[in-house]
């Protein structure tokens, strides 16, 4: 065998053998990366939503852990309870934005139903059911019908 021979089937053997591996690989890396980032994006919502929960920790006159609406506010309670809610509609919203698909793969509709009950909890308080008109124009339009849809599901269940 000449040499030629030898490096046209060698060649040959990279073609027939190394580029559909390369493309494996590739692909498998691609896909790997998408989730180390779906990943990376759920983490930074959920530390959002922590350091929310913190937030309402500050305010406990506002009773925000409470399942029931908090009642007999004064004015600057009353407003800022209403920034409390802004500052939830906005992360539920990005929440929406960066997570939510209509036909999400098992792994992302697991993650995505943490998020639901979420706004299904918050979709229970009166309060929150009742500021929503006030907090939804400007929101993205899709996440505003997901989130009246939820809050039209909850209220029957928790009538305060």
């Amino acid at each position: 065998m000449s040499f030629m021979q030898i490096l046209e089937m060698l060649s040959m053997l990279v073609t027939i053998f190394g580029l559909p591996l390369a493309i494996f690989f590739f692909v498998f890396e691609q896909r790997k990366e998408r989730v180390n980032e779906e990943e990376e994006i759920y983490q930074m919502l959920s530390d959002g939503y922590t350091d929310f929960l913190k937030l309402s920790l500050g305010h406990s006159d506002l009773r925000l852990q409470s399942q029931d609406a908090t009642v007999n506010l004064t004015g600057e309670q009353r407003d800022r309870l209403l920034a409390m809610f802004a500052i939830l509609i906005a992360l539920f919203e990005r929440a929406y934005l960066v997570a939510y698909e209509p036909d999400m793969p098992e792994r992302k509709r697991r993650r995505w139903a943490s998020w639901e009950d979420f706004m299904r909890e918050w979709c229970r308080r009166a309060d929150f059911r009742n500021a929503l008109p006030q907090l939804l124009p400007g929101e993205d339009p899709e996440f505003a019908v997901y989130i009246r849809r939820l809050a039209q599901e909850e209220a029957p269940h928790h009538s305060s």
